[in-house]
């Protein structure tokens, strides 16, 4: 029976050895349900315990995006790529296997064709899974969040008490077509009593959106009465931040100092951020007319209206 046993184990060496000799793209091991792996306890092959699916095929030292990498390749040195993607190695001692696009990867020039056995047998290394069911739930969550962000600032700024009783209630917005582009600005000013609206379009030729939207706040700072309070609402976070935030702005600077500067001489005055297209009735009203300055390609702005009498 010894003798047998040890005729069985010669048996399974010769033909493990004619197949990579051969270069037959089998695995012998598999279909005789061995491991690649040497076995722990001091055999050949064992059973059981399967690593990554190996060809026996070699491997060549590549570049993937400037770090040398170890990538599987056919008998005939060209990569090995089902689908386009070829495993790969860090270190040959590493048994982390990864895939790489073909088209990243460079070929060493001198390069020789390294054993199989060069390098350890690995497990690859799977990517976190994403389906499209994921994918559309994160969308989904991101845009209710949005929207929800979008009403709280809404009713914030609608809120009772938001603009005081003797402030004035501004709105200016701009639009482009293009950006850059054909560009207009609009803006609404409402008196303390509520009577007096008055509102109007300029058409600013071409320029970014983010140009419309400052002069839009430069042009309602200008209208409004001298000497009155106001409360300034946009829908350009960029405009509150470069005027109120403190950001540094690399474009526009010259038009932002005048913005400042006619901010500064009306010494009772708020900026506040109100979502665009938020269903804000007067903040919709100046987008509007923005957009009538833009596709009429015409201005029509109105003088400073009077400051109404308080009563008595």
């Amino acid at each position: 029976m010894r003798a047998y046993s040890s005729t069985l184990i010669v048996h399974v060496h010769v033909v493990v050895h004619v197949k990579v000799h051969d270069h037959v793209n089998v695995n012998v091991n598999e279909r005789l349900g061995l491991s690649d792996e040497p076995d722990r306890r001091g055999c050949g092959l064992s059973r059981g315990r399967r690593s990554l699916n190996r060809s026996l095929v070699p491997w060549i030292r590549a570049v993937l995006r400037g770090q040398k990498v170890l990538a599987r390749v056919k008998s005939d040195g060209s990569f090995d790529a089902p689908g386009g993607r070829v495993e790969i190695r860090y270190k040959p001692t590493d048994p982390r296997a990864y895939r790489a696009g073909e088209r990243n990867l460079e070929r060493i020039p001198g390069e020789e064709l390294l054993p199989d056995d060069a390098v350890v047998a690995g497990e690859e290394v799977a990517k976190p899974a994403t389906n499209s069911t994921n994918s559309t739930n994160s969308t989904k969550a991101k845009e209710e969040r949005s929207a929800a962000r979008k009403a709280e600032a809404a009713a914030k700024a609608l809120a009772p008490g938001a603009v005081p009783k003797d402030a004035w209630t501004v709105y200016a917005d701009g639009a482009c077509s293009g950006n850059p582009g054909p560009a207009g600005l609009g803006i609404v000013l409402v008196a303390p009593d509520g009577k007096t609206r008055v509102e109007g379009y300029e058409y600013l030729g071409s320029a970014t959106n983010n140009v419309a939207e400052l002069t839009a706040i430069l042009r309602a700072a200008e209208i409004v009465p001298p000497g009155a309070a106001f409360v300034l609402h946009t829908d350009s976070q960029y405009s509150i931040g470069v005027l109120t935030k403190g950001w540094k702005a690399k474009a526009n600077q010259e038009l932002i100092a005048s913005v400042k500067s006619a901010l500064a001489s009306r010494h009772n005055y708020r900026l506040v951020y109100v979502p665009g297209h938020a269903g804000v009735e007067l903040n919709e009203r100046a987008d509007e007319l923005a957009r009538e300055a833009v596709s009429r390609r015409a201005s029509r702005l109105p003088a400073a209206p009077p400051v109404p009498q308080s009563a008595g």
